[in-house]
């Protein structure tokens, strides 16, 4: 039998992830969304869905990644909701993907970053679907 490397630990989807802190969910989130402020593609829509609340946007993606990482409950948002009036395409949410990942594997041990880059792709798959966009999107008549 295989054993598996010792320098990647599995976190369980069930449970609070092992290790993991609210400074560090505050970095990736800050850390994050500064650099989409800032990229080409994806600044742009925030800044015009968020103008003026990004102070409030910020606390509640801390909020919202602490409720999908430390089972913390505290986010109560409706994310389709809140997205359904940006126009946004599946481009858009791999750019997002992407960014993301970079930014979580430079800031965060590997192991940890690969358990937030697979929430973020579960996420934006499930978004897609509700948007009615994307690959998995249903194309009803």
């Amino acid at each position: 039998m295989a054993s598996r490397p010792t320098t990647i630990r599995s976190i369980p989807i069930i449970t609070p992830a092992e290790g993991v802190t609210e400074e560090m969910i505050r970095e990736l989130v800050v850390t994050f969304y500064d650099r989409v402020l800032r990229d080409p593609e994806l600044g742009p829509i925030f800044h015009g869905a968020l103008s003026g609340r990004w102070s409030e946007h910020l606390a509640i993606m801390v909020d919202f990644w602490s409720s999908i990482v430390l089972r913390t409950a505290r986010y109560s948002g409706k994310p389709q909701a809140a997205h359904a009036a940006m126009d946004l395409t599946p481009e858009l949410f791999t750019r997002w993907l992407d960014l993301f990942g970079e930014t979580a594997r430079e800031i965060l041990e590997p192991d940890v970053a690969e358990f937030f880059v697979s929430r973020a792709q579960r996420i934006a798959e499930s978004l897609q679907i509700g948007l009615g966009i994307g690959p998995k999107a249903l194309r009803l008549p």
